[in-house]
């Protein structure tokens, strides 16, 4: 029976020395330590947060600042461009006015109104050239449908076919950005119109 309470007291022993070992990891000085340790972590993430808050704030504002002076700066030249364009218009106005009065003159000189009218058109293409208006003027070109506009396809024995045999109405381009097409007429094989008759459709791929 001595065995047996000795074998019992040694079981017990290490259970107790475990119990002794949790309430020596479990001392309250040890955890208000760690909570305060935890607390100041938790600052200091929150302080961090916040910073990273107000600097996001402020790159957005700076964006959108930066936004608002890009499109300020567009406009602004944008406008400038448009009363540039007008001032110059003026002259032409004010020549093509003073053509007119003088053309209503019933002694008026023919070469001097052709004259002035032939001014008048060098200043409008002096404008022209300053806004970048370029002028589709395709006499003798081949038909481009990005660019011109087939009125009617004529039989041609001098020219290949789908080469511009007359321009009806020149077009105009902004640098590259189309404002109106070349209204033409383009050249057919002859013996595609029996009897000289004019008419039929432009081949875009030859």
């Amino acid at each position: 029976m001595q065995g047996s309470e000795d074998d019992l007291a040694d079981s017990e022993q290490p259970e107790a020395e475990q119990q002794g070992g949790n309430a020596e990891e479990q001392d309250p000085a040890q955890l208000q330590a760690r909570i305060e340790q935890l607390e100041a972590e938790l600052a200091e993430a929150r302080q961090q947060v916040e910073t990273h808050r107000d600097q996001a704030l402020r790159i957005r504002a700076e964006m959108e600042n930066m936004q608002r002076r890009a499109q300020k700066d567009v406009e602004q030249a944008k406008r400038q461009g448009l009363e540039k364009v007008a001032s110059d218009l003026l002259q032409v106005k004010d020549s093509l006015e003073m053509g007119v009065q003088a053309a209503e003159d019933e002694e008026a000189d023919r070469a001097k109104l052709l004259e002035g009218s032939q001014l008048t058109l060098k200043m409008l293409n002096q404008v022209f050239e300053r806004a970048q208006i370029e002028e589709i003027d395709p006499q003798g070109e081949r038909f481009n449908p990005d660019y011109h506009e087939a009125m009617a396809a004529q039989p041609s024995s001098d020219q290949e076919p789908n080469t511009v045999l007359h321009v009806v109405q020149k077009g105009y381009r902004l640098e590259e950005r189309l404002l109106r097409p070349a209204l033409v007429v383009v050249a057919k094989k002859a013996d595609d119109a029996p009897g000289g008759q004019s008419g039929g459709s432009v081949d875009e791929s030859v």
